[in-house]
């Protein structure tokens, strides 16, 4: 990792309160170094881990992307009632998941349109709302 890219990591991680440790800095290098947006899962982020310096267990992986979660740098999308996906787009916007591969991807949101939510049991507030489309190959 180049000292430029420690530095945007580092960056990521202390604009939302957490320290950049060694172990995070690879995790957000893999997550964030190449300034595309992904959608990945502890074990498809385990496995990228494996090619590089630092070595980094499952259970690091798991505990991290909680964290980077409840710090607001990703956004956690479960799928299947017990998968979860971490994008690291946070903003609100639709996905596709190809139920054949398991994939999960970024939807066009021009030609979404929730015309009305459901109001929210007394002394609870809605904190965003995930739209899945689950599609299926013809």
């Amino acid at each position: 990792m180049t000292q430029q890219e420690k530095h945007t990591e580092a960056n990521w991680l202390t604009s939302a309160g957490l320290r950049p440790t060694r172990q995070r800095l690879a995790l957000a290098q893999l997550l964030i170094g190449d300034g595309n947006h992904r959608h990945v899962t502890a074990e498809s982020l385990y496995e990228a881990t494996r090619d590089g310096v630092d070595k980094v267990s499952l259970a690091t992986v798991y505990n991290t992307l909680r964290v980077f979660s409840d710090a607001g740098l990703l956004r956690e999308i479960t799928v299947n009632g017990a998968r979860s996906y971490f994008d690291t787009n946070v903003s609100n916007h639709p996905h596709f998941f190809w139920e054949d591969t398991e994939e999960l991807m970024d939807a066009p949101d021009e030609d979404l349109k929730i015309a009305q939510l459901p109001e929210a049991p007394e002394g609870a507030e809605i904190s965003k709302v995930d739209v899945v489309i689950r599609l299926r190959r013809s």
